[in-house]
C-alpha cells in the first residue's frame, strides 16, 4: 500500500480496512478541511486515535463521565491533567507536526493517570475506546482529503489494542443513528436555544429535564450530554421533536468545531447495515477485543463504557413552525443559575467577559480596583473567580493566594485571565492554587469552556 495519497473522494472505511491487514506498527495522519487526523495501529489493531480539533476538551468530556463512577477521578484531578498537559497555543502550533512521531499530549495525561493510580489499566482502557470511538466517527465522514503512513519516532506505552472491523462497526452504527435526525442536526457539535411564542413552562418540555433547560445557552449537544452524563444520541432523540417544532434551535458549531465533517451533507456514503447495538456491558467488552500489553484479555469492569441503544428513527410531525414563525419568536431565558466574578483593571476586558457571559444567562460581577477586590468578592461568594495576572498594586499571584487563604473560597475555582501561558507561569499558578487559565485574547467559546470544565 501506498505510503501517502491524495483523495479526490475519500475512503477512510477502505483505508481502515487495509491497515487492519497491516502487520507493522505505523500512524494513519489525515488532513482534511485544516484538520488532522492521527490514527495509531500495531499489527492490525488500533492503539489510539485523535485529532486536532480541542483534543484536550474530548478528554475532559471523557474523563467527566467516567468520573461518576471513580472517586478518585476528581476535578481537582481533572484540572491537574489540563494544567500538566495541555500545550498552549504556540506550543500547539510548533509541536502539531510533530505529533504524528511521538505520544499525543492527552494519551500521556491518560498515562499518567494510570502511573499515580487515578485510573485502574482497564479503566483507561474504557476511557481510550471511548475517545477513539469519537475521533473515527468523525474520520469516517471525511470527503476529501489527504494521508500519509509514517513509523512513530518513539513507540508508545501501549494500555490496550482494539480490533479495527469492531471499532467500525461500532461507529457506522452510531453513524446511522445520527441519520435518523437528518436534515435538523447536522453536527453533535450544533448548540441548542430554547425559544417559544410565550413564557415557556416546564410543562410545556415534558421529557426535558430541568437541568437540561437550565444549560441550553450555548453548549454543544456533546458538552450538554457530558453535563448530564448522558449518551449524545440519547439526547439528541429527546431534543429531536422539540427542533421540529421550532421550540428548539440549533445554532451552527463554534469554532473550531466547524471544521469538522458535518453527518449529513451526503447520505449514501455508507453501507447499510444493522443498527441493533450491543444491550450489555459483556457484549461490548468481547466485541472490541480490549488487548492489555501483556496480551492478557482483561474485561472491563462493569458500567466503565454505558452501553448504546438502539433508537428508532422519530417521528417527524406534520405541524412544523415556518422559518419565519422561528425568527420572531422571543428567546426565554433560564434562570441565572451561578455567579461569577471578574477582577481587571481593564474596563475593556471586564465589559467583554460581562457581555459574553450576561448574554448566557451567568450573573456576572465586575471588579476594577484589585486593591478591593477580597472584600468584594467575600461579599458577593462567587462560584467562579476570573483574575487578571498583570495589575496595577497587586499581581494576580498574590491576590489569588490571598483568596485561597480564606477557608470560604478553598473550592472555589480560579481562573486566570491571562497573555502569558509558559512552563513557569502555569508551576507558578498552581503553587497559588489556580485552577486554571484563560489566554488573552479570547472568545466567548473560550470562557464557555472553563465555565464547562468548572461550574458542571
Amino acid at each position: 500500500m501506498n505510503n501517502s495519497g491524495v483523495f479526490a473522494k475519500l475512503r477512510p472505511l477502505s483505508l481502515l480496512r487495509q491497515l487492519s491487514n497491516c502487520s507493522d506498527t505505523t500512524c494513519l495522519q489525515a488532513f482534511s478541511n485544516s484538520v488532522s487526523w492521527l490514527i495509531y495501529l500495531e499489527q492490525g489493531k488500533i492503539t489510539y486515535a485523535t485529532h486536532s480539533v480541542e483534543p484536550f476538551d474530548r478528554l475532559e468530556r471523557h474523563l467527566r463521565r467516567l468520573g461518576h463512577q471513580i472517586p478518585l477521578l476528581t476535578n481537582e484531578v481533572r484540572v491537574q491533567v489540563r494544567l500538566m498537559f495541555e500545550p498552549d497555543l504556540h506550543s500547539q502550533l510548533t509541536e502539531q507536526d510533530a505529533q504524528s512521531t511521538s505520544q499525543p499530549p492527552e494519551y500521556q495525561a491518560i498515562y499518567w493517570l494510570v502511573s499515580q493510580q487515578h485510573l485502574h489499566s482497564t479503566q483507561a482502557a474504557a476511557l481510550i475506546q471511548e475517545l477513539v470511538k469519537e475521533v473515527i466517527e468523525s474520520f469516517l465522514l471525511i470527503k476529501e482529503g489527504s494521508y500519509e503512513l509514517s513509523e512513530p519516532f518513539s513507540r508508545m506505552s501501549k494500555i490496550c489494542r482494539f480490533d479495527i472491523e469492531k471499532i467500525l462497526e461500532r461507529c457506522q452504527a452510531r453513524l446511522e443513528s445520527w441519520q435518523s435526525f437528518s436534515p435538523q442536526i447536522s453536527s453533535p457539535y450544533q448548540r441548542p436555544y430554547l425559544l417559544a411564542n410565550n413564557q415557556l413552562e416546564q410543562k410545556d418540555l415534558p421529557n426535558l429535564q430541568p437541568n437540561l433547560t437550565n444549560w441550553m445557552k450555548g453548549f454543544s449537544i456533546c458538552h450538554l450530554a457530558a453535563i448530564l452524563n448522558q449518551d449524545e444520541i440519547k439526547l439528541a432523540r429527546q431534543l429531536y421533536p422539540y427542533i421540529v417544532q421550532g421550540r428548539i434551535i440549533l445554532h451552527e458549531p463554534d469554532p473550531p468545531f466547524d471544521k469538522l465533517p458535518k453527518l449529513f451533507e451526503e447520505k449514501s456514503f455508507l453501507p447499510k447495515l444493522t443498527t441493533d447495538l450491543f444491550d450489555t456491558q459483556e457484549e461490548i467488552n468481547s466485541s472490541l477485543d480490549i488487548t492489555q500489553e501483556n496480551d492478557v484479555v482483561e474485561q472491563l469492569p462493569q458500567n466503565s463504557t454505558p452501553p448504546t441503544a438502539n433508537f428508532p428513527e422519530p417521528t417527524i410531525s406534520n405541524n412544523i413552525n415556518s422559518p419565519s414563525e422561528r425568527v420572531a419568536a422571543a428567546t426565554v431565558t433560564p434562570p441565572k443559575i451561578h455567579k461569577i466574578v471578574s477582577v481587571d483593571d481593564s474596563p475593556t476586558i471586564l465589559k467583554e467577559i460581562s457581555h459574553f457571559l450576561e448574554n448566557e444567562n451567568f450573573s456576572v460581577v465586575t471588579i476594577n480596583d484589585p486593591l478591593k477586590a477580597v472584600l468584594s468578592i467575600i461579599r458577593h461568594k462567587p462560584d467562579l473567580i476570573l483574575l487578571d495576572l498583570n495589575m496595577a498594586g497587586i499581581d494576580g499571584y498574590e491576590l489569588c493566594k490571598i483568596i485561597r487563604n480564606n477557608s470560604m473560597f478553598k473550592q472555589t475555582p480560579i481562573i486566570f485571565v491571562t497573555g502569558n501561558k509558559g512552563i513557569v507561569d502555569k508551576v507558578k499558578a498552581r503553587l497559588v492554587g489556580a485552577s486554571g487559565y484563560l489566554t488573552k485574547p479570547f472568545t466567548q467559546a473560550d470562557l464557555l469552556k472553563i465555565v464547562f470544565m468548572h461550574l458542571t
